[in-house]
């Protein structure tokens, strides 16, 4: 896997890797991480598309779920102790 690029969000980091023809898209925010990954031969104008892609409405919903995560996880946690 090789890192194409790196974008800068002021909420979480944004990396984009390659792999076996693929676009791997990366979002970390603390300890949680969220990857989606698409076939380069679906994205048009290669890394510059996955950079279209990635646009607001999108990043919000990214941000949203990762606040939907922690919940989760910090609720499980309680659980366990």
């Amino acid at each position: 896997m090789r890192l194409i690029a790196e974008l800068p969000h002021p909420d979480c980091k944004i990396s984009i890797f390659g792999m076996n023809q693929k676009f791997i898209i990366k979002f970390e925010q603390g300890n949680l991480e969220q990857s989606y990954k698409i076939a380069e031969v679906d994205i048009i104008g290669g890394v510059n598309g996955v950079f279209e892609l990635l646009d607001e409405e999108f990043l919000k919903s990214v941000i949203d779920q990762f606040s939907l995560m922690r919940q989760s996880f910090n609720g499980a946690y309680s659980r366990y102790e």
